[in-house]
């Protein structure tokens, strides 16, 4: 059995919480989880205590049991300490697209130009 760490949504429309559970990968995003691990409220500041809170014990056995975080997962374990930081890299995020690299190639052909005038 496939097991993940994950986010399951609750609360209303424009109104987020979620609640961190262990699960089987194969169960719906909301549907049925073995154990709630924590809670997540997007709602609060980002320096808030409450904003995340997570029984980091239960959360050590479900990964030492072979449990997988999400993505999102993952991040919230790297900031609270009990997983080692990863490094990302993604480098083709900061490069601009084929229209932004044009408009900057005429605006610099431009600026030559009033130079050299």
């Amino acid at each position: 059995m496939s097991m993940k760490i994950r986010l399951a949504r609750g609360g209303s429309k424009k109104r987020p919480h979620y609640a961190i559970v262990a699960t089987d990968s194969r169960m719906p995003r909301d549907g049925r989880f073995l154990e709630k691990l924590g809670t997540y409220d997007p709602m609060l500041a980002k320096d808030d205590e409450g904003r995340v809170k997570m029984n980091i014990e239960r959360v050590q056995y479900w990964l030492s049991q072979g449990a997988q975080p999400t993505d999102r997962v993952a991040r919230m374990l790297e900031a609270s300490g009990a997983r080692p930081k990863t490094e990302r890299n993604n480098p083709k995020s900061a490069v601009p697209g084929k229209k932004a690299t044009a408009r900057a190639a005429e605006k610099a052909k431009k600026a030559e130009a009033a130079v050299a005038e």
